[in-house]
């Protein structure tokens, strides 16, 4: 049996069985029988209105949504408050869609070879889609990854975070109250080694990966041939700030940044290289505002900074950080553990770019400010690693601005805000050793489908 625990303090919210190989197997039966039976299929009117009734669905529940999220993955109340209402948009951001899912036409007579023919493309959903999904939004996660299949189309299996399967479970329940037909989303709690049976299997068309590289990157290694996939992984979340940059407008986005969620995303804001003009008064501000920060438990509506998801990840943070000081970091709040649960958010001026901290993806409330006299410098120190995700700088300067997304190596680069800002309907997605495919609503339910042409012949064309 799987233990569900809350994060915060280690009680027992419920107990799963874990599924096994046999159960995988007959995932996959289920989901490819249903994939060549095209009179299966469920029609774009039917996938709508099932989308339909599944926001009406959650509104109503999104107090306990909210509750089952906070719970298990340790964010806290309000933020995943804000990650239900995300979730209750992106359901309605791929219905939008699904009205959107259109060829083209293809021009033909251009040679006389060509002559009296029509053609154009139509779009098809991909086939079987796995879905493996990460903890930090044990709600949204699960919408990016199974209702945009179910918008495409697609038959999908989902294999939530063994440490927050309770969102994706009250998901899957809500989807089949409102009528999606058995199997067409299916939810297999299994061991790593059965979610790799399952993620590699030649049934399998499309595989959408969300969690660390070195299983993600494996897994793609594994995949049987012509399996496409999506592999979303982690960054270090460079942030350029210019000696014009307005500080009072950039603190609280900086904040935001880098302790939401105890900076656990992907995107959390957790390098930042200062000009040497302002660095003492952002750093110094930087600490001052996370010392205020209410940490504890996330069901707490005041609770602003939860929990680590596993103790193993507090004792970690807590040796990277030792490190970062004994390195030569000055420590300006923070530094130590408040259970072993909780971490206190943290702030470390110029630790060496040697150390953990500025080497690998923190993951942790943790935010180490560098300080820079030359722009260009600062940029290639953003460049340094091979994880590259989202980014931004904050400047006044258009210029500058300019010149900055320009030479920063990111999928995505904010001006004048944090790096882990993020709608649901634009494209997400790292680029390197961060990832390979294209996130976000829209970009994921076409990913999720693929394109067949037609060619018709006609002597009246």
């Amino acid at each position: 049996m799987l233990k569900v625990t809350s994060p915060y303090n280690f009680k027992v919210i419920k107990e799963i069985p874990l599924m096994k190989h046999t159960d995988v197997e007959n995932a996959l039966k289920v989901a490819n029988n249903l994939f060549q039976d095209q009179s299966k299929w469920i029609p774009a009117w039917q996938r709508i209105e099932i989308l339909e009734r599944v926001v009406g669905a959650m509104k109503k529940r999104e107090e306990d949504l909210t509750n089952i999220a906070a719970e298990e993955g340790g964010k806290p109340y309000m933020d995943s408050k804000v990650e239900v209402m995300r979730a209750i948009n992106g359901v309605k951001l791929a219905i939008e869609h699904i009205g959107q899912l259109a060829g083209e036409q293809i021009p033909m007579g251009q040679t006389s070879s060509s002559v009296n023919r029509l053609a154009f493309t139509i779009r098809e959903p991909i086939g079987v889609v796995v879905s493996i999904s990460a903890f930090n939004h044990p709600l949204n996660l699960i919408i990016h990854q199974v209702v945009t299949a179910i918008a495409a189309g697609a038959p999908v299996i989902i294999k939530p975070a063994l440490t927050t399967p309770l969102s994706c479970l009250e998901f899957v329940g809500i989807l089949k109250e409102a009528g999606l037909p058995d199997g067409w989303c299916q939810t297999v709690i299994c061991s790593d080694e059965n979610a790799e049976k399952l993620a590699t299997d030649n049934r399998v068309n499309y595989l959408s990966f969300i969690g660390s590289a070195k299983v993600g990157w494996y897994l793609r290694s594994k995949l049987s041939p012509g399996t496409r996939c999506a592999l979303e992984h982690g960054g270090v979340a460079p942030v350029i700030v210019e000696k014009d940059a307005d500080i009072d407008e950039m603190m609280p986005a900086l904040l935001k940044g880098g302790f939401y969620h105890a900076g656990q995303v992907c995107v959390s804001v957790q390098k930042v290289f200062v000009h040497e003009d302002i660095v003492k008064k952002v750093s110094h501000r930087l600490a001052d505002m996370a010392k205020k920060l209410i940490v504890g438990d996330p069901l707490d509506p005041k609770t602003e900074v939860g929990p680590l998801i596993l103790p193993l990840e507090v004792d970690r943070v807590e040796k990277w950080v030792e490190e970062a000081v004994a390195s030569g970091g000055k420590l300006l709040c923070g530094g130590k553990r408040i259970s072993d649960s909780c971490f206190e958010p943290t702030v470390i001026l110029d630790p060496s770019q040697n150390a953990k901290v500025s080497t690998l993806e923190i993951f942790g409330p943790v935010v180490c400010i560098y300080s820079y006299k030359n722009r260009e410098e600062a940029i290639k120190l953003a460049n340094a690693l091979p994880t590259t995700f989202q980014a931004s700088v904050f400047t006044h300067n258009l210029d500058i601005a300019f010149e900055t997304v320009k030479k920063l190596n990111a999928s995505a680069v904010m001006v004048n805000d944090h790096t882990a800002f993020r709608v649901d309907w634009m494209p997400f997605g790292g680029r390197d050793t961060s990832g390979i495919g294209i996130g976000g609503v829209p970009y994921s339910i076409n990913e999720m489908t693929r394109e067949k042409l037609i060619v018709i012949k006609s002597n009246s064309l």
